[in-house]
């Protein structure tokens, strides 16, 4: 079940595990089905029609119902509500764009879960009943044309498993009454037998009733599938979140990495909601591509589903080793792109501004008169993103691949930089430097005295400084400081994070003792403190 390009799950190709495609009409529950089961919020859930468009994947370890067999792992895959993308009376956008025109992109997404999965939850909404959108989507299933196959499928056997052991459909399709909220809805849920795939599982994710038992049933549908193994998942070499406001190009760059059609790509701004998450095998190492939502102003939002695509931004920059800042080269630098940037200098990550749809703008003439060329564009974007002027600028065409690849690579030089090391010795001699070009300004010339100083942690690199006057070392001199670091040390483009505190009073009498600074990592070579770096 593996994709070209692309890895269907974080797992190894010799040893997949089973793929379990959710589908269903809008507002049956599929995306707070997958939530129930993963234990943890993946997809967004709101009742508003054509919120999932792409494919939200999910790797989830099912216990077994008795708590004393294996665990089963399993790919879960959320997808677009079938039949009804738009919600009444929301055909346009705000911009008077037609969002019907993502139906044929949101329907191959569907098909592409479809096809590619072991096991189908057909999700029906107990309480609604079968409706003649579920009657048209069980036939589809059932003729197995809801993967896109055509031709004339053999008859399913009982259950809906498929007899042909060299199928390209699911081995199974089992329906899922969501919406059980408790008794009395069972009854209801039992009619769902009708469609034909023979007895549903029940549970209602609001309520969790028959949760346990809707789990207990899915682990022993799993155990019968032949890819039902568990193996552990290899970490990727390189976690990478793209984030950027509204049809900056990010899932046109998700699809050239992935080298297919991965997530919807469209000229209608915000098609992706939900952050997906993308597994790409280049060059010998493992790319885990988170793409976001496009945001825009929060005063332009119109939509409840904007805001939790907000969220997910802040939550796809936490997870990431390193962040994709993507402007537009054609639209002048927003004030999106400006609170992305603060967003970013706050989680410390590092960051690339790569700036997308370069091939359309190099070379023509900007608002000053002058010719756009990679110097001009450089100096306008430090200008615009003051916070930023540490960061690397890659000039690339999503589209078309240009300088794609090379921005991989610098991608992977700042994660090496962002867990490089810096000896306690070295550092202090970088320290004295830094002072005796020029030192903290104090008020009516009080001393300044620096007890220790030593890189604590790594992603980001972080530097302590123990000292008795924290209030000399201001904004302005971090700064300075954080300048300098980055001129001598082994991470210039990456951002540091520097701690400056007092001397707490026990260390004042115990001292930093030997012990205690080799500890800390110091060079016994050095002396512990640098009582004397600096005197005003």
């Amino acid at each position: 079940m593996w994709l070209s390009g692309i890895f269907a799950s974080s797992y190894d190709p010799a040893m997949p595990v089973p793929r379990i495609a959710i589908v269903g009409r809008p507002n049956v529950g599929k995306s707070s089905l997958l939530n129930l089961i993963a234990r943890e919020r993946i997809s967004i859930v709101d009742d508003q029609p054509g919120v999932t468009r792409d494919r939200v994947c999910a790797i989830v370890d099912l216990d077994s119902p008795v708590g004393s067999g294996p665990e089963r792992s399993v790919e879960l895959v959320d997808t677009g509500g079938f039949g009804v993308y738009v919600a009444d009376g929301a055909r346009y956008d705000d911009a008077g764009r037609d969002l019907a025109r993502l139906t044929g992109q949101i329907e191959a997404q569907i098909a592409l879960a479809v096809e590619s999965a072991d096991l189908i939850l057909f999700a029906v909404d107990a309480q609604a009943g079968i409706t003649p959108r579920d009657r048209e989507i069980a036939t589809l299933l059932r003729e197995r044309r809801l993967g896109g196959q055509g031709g004339e499928p053999p008859e399913p056997g009982p259950g809906g498993v498929d007899p042909d052991p060299q199928r390209q459909v699911p081995v199974s399709i089992r329906v899922v009454a969501t919406k059980v909220d408790g008794p009395k809805w069972e009854t209801h849920a039992y009619e769902l037998s009708a469609l034909g795939f023979g007895e549903p599982m029940m549970c209602s994710a609001t309520s969790k009733y028959l949760r346990r038992a809707m789990l207990d049933a899915l682990y022993e549908t799993v155990g019968g599938l032949p890819s039902a193994r568990a193996p552990e998942p290899p970490a990727a070499d390189l976690k990478l979140a793209i984030v950027g406001k509204r049809n900056a190009g990010k899932s046109t760059l998700v699809n050239t990495l992935a080298g297919q059609d991965r997530v919807i790509v469209s000229e209608i701004a915000g098609t992706t909601r939900d952050a997906v998450d993308v597994h790409v095998q280049r060059d010998g190492r493992s790319l885990l591509v988170i793409d976001t939502a496009g945001l825009r102003r929060r005063r332009s939002m119109h939509e409840r589903v904007e805001h939790y695509a907000v969220l997910r931004a802040h939550q796809s920059i936490r997870r990431a080793d390193v962040v994709f800042l993507l402007i537009d080269a054609t639209t002048p630098i927003s004030q999106v792109d400006e609170q992305l940037a603060a967003l970013v200098v706050e989680s410390y990550k590092p960051v690339i501004l790569v700036v997308n749809k370069w091939d359309l703008v190099e070379g023509r003439v900007g608002p000053n008169g002058r010719p756009l060329t990679p110097e001009v564009f450089e100096s306008y974007l430090r200008d615009e993103l003051k916070g930023l002027s540490f960061a690397p600028i890659s000039l690339i065409s999503a589209r078309d691949g240009l300088n794609v690849s090379e921005t991989i690579d610098l991608a992977h030089e700042l994660l090496e930089q962002a867990r490089a090391r810096v000896g306690t010795g070295p550092l202090n001699r970088v320290v004295r430097e830094i002072l005796e070009a020029r030192g903290p300004s104090t008020k009516l010339g009080k001393r300044i005295k620096i007890y220790y100083v030593s890189q604590v942690g790594t992603c980001p690199p972080t530097i302590a400084l123990v000292v008795n006057r924290p209030e000399a070392f201001n904004l302005n001199y971090q700064r300075y400081m954080l300048n300098r670091f980055r001129e001598r040390l082994d991470f210039p483009e990456v951002p540091i994070r520097l701690l400056i505190r007092r001397r707490r009073r026990d260390e004042a009498r115990q001292g930093l003792g030997e012990e205690a600074a080799r500890g800390a990592g110091a060079d016994r070579t050095e002396p512990r403190t640098a009582e004397s770096y600096f005197e005003d």
